[in-house]
């Protein structure tokens, strides 16, 4: 079968396209054919490492996410059968063996059903982006640990870089919930985006004066922000939450600081929450992977062009390209075809 593997740390060049023999599921495991792998910026980062040229003890094939059809399982494996349709999640996290090959074999627990009427490319969407929009949306300390139609009725939500995959994910999610959301971006065009995702409001905060306009919309305070860059945010954020308010942190650079307001944060009784999916408990994954895929059921998530989180296209031999796309900060989902 045809893989991408890469055999040291370094820029996307290290990606290479190999055939190797497909393995056989053992005990508790299921193979799947994969049909789509999304591209994550934590793929790139754990490709690039933190030392360029750092061999690695095994080949590594990249990507956490995916979504195809089963086409063996193991012994012991009674949820899963051959045939069904699924995606996946944290394919390559502590394993050597991620989503851009065409089969996989994963534990079976990290295979979520996929419905016939949702398209592989969203399901290979979900693990990485919506899982983390599920965790940052329930961080808060009173709000619900699981979110479902009306979990956050009379919630507001800031989600700032609602243009993102996350950002996209944090939007539907919340909507779906029934909260009220806010977003930011940098562009009219990203608005364009954040509207067909379904955002109530949208903020460019190149252009409008974000600070009043929060208050305008929020005058009670925001109850959850969804934040994508707090070191530039979290001045904005702390003045525009709510009495026990909730900043949930789910990205950043490898050696950035984060200046808190300290007073104006204890005055608002706030929490500042980091979320990072793989190191979630196993409840709160549990708990993420359950609503996603009811969303998914309800028709609630979804991708592409129209609703606002558009898919960029590479076939497996250009996984490089694929990568270098999301270092990139490509404007879209960067998925690569397989099947």
């Amino acid at each position: 079968m045809r893989a991408i593997v890469y055999e040291e740390n370094g820029p996307a060049e290290v990606l290479q396209l190999v055939d190797r023999p497909a393995r056989t599921p053992g005990p508790g495991e299921v193979r799947v054919r994969i049909h789509v792998s999304a591209v994550n910026p934590t793929d790139w980062k754990s490709r690039q490492g933190s030392t360029a040229g750092t061999r690695l003890d095994e080949p590594q094939v990249p990507n956490q996410d995916g979504a195809g059809v089963i086409d063996a399982v193991g012994p012991g494996v009674t949820d899963h059968e051959p045939g069904d349709r699924v995606w996946l999640w944290d394919a390559a996290y502590q394993r050597t063996d991620g989503t851009a090959q065409e089969l996989v074999v994963i534990p079976d627990h990290q295979v979520v059903p996929l419905p016939d009427e949702a398209s592989f490319e969203l399901g290979a969407s979900l693990g990485i982006p919506a899982l983390t929009a599920h965790r940052a949306l329930t961080a808060s300390e009173s709000g619900p640990d699981l979110l479902y139609p009306g979990a956050l009725d009379s919630h507001t939500v800031l989600v700032t870089g609602g243009a993102g995959a996350v950002g996209h994910f944090a939007i539907q999610l919340a909507v779906w919930a029934g909260a009220t959301v806010i977003t930011t971006v940098s562009s009219p065009e990203k608005a364009e985006l954040a509207r067909r995702a379904g955002a109530h409001h949208v903020l460019d905060y190149r252009r409008d004066d974000v600070d009043a306009r929060l208050a305008e919309l929020a005058p009670e305070g925001i109850d959850t922000v969804v934040e994508v860059n707090a070191t530039a945010n979290i001045d904005t954020d702390v003045r525009a939450l709510a009495q026990g308010g909730t900043i949930a942190i789910y990205t950043s650079d490898e050696h950035s600081h984060l200046a808190v307001p300290v007073r104006a944060s204890m005055v608002k009784n706030a929490r500042i929450q980091f979320v990072l999916t793989y190191t979630t408990t196993p409840e709160q994954k549990h708990n993420a992977v359950e609503a996603v895929s009811a969303a998914v059921e309800d028709g609630a998530l979804s991708v592409g062009d129209g609703s606002g989180l558009p898919i960029i296209r590479y076939p497996l031999e250009n996984t490089a390209d694929a990568h270098r796309a999301v270092e990139q900060n490509a404007v879209g989902k960067v998925i690569i075809e397989l099947g």
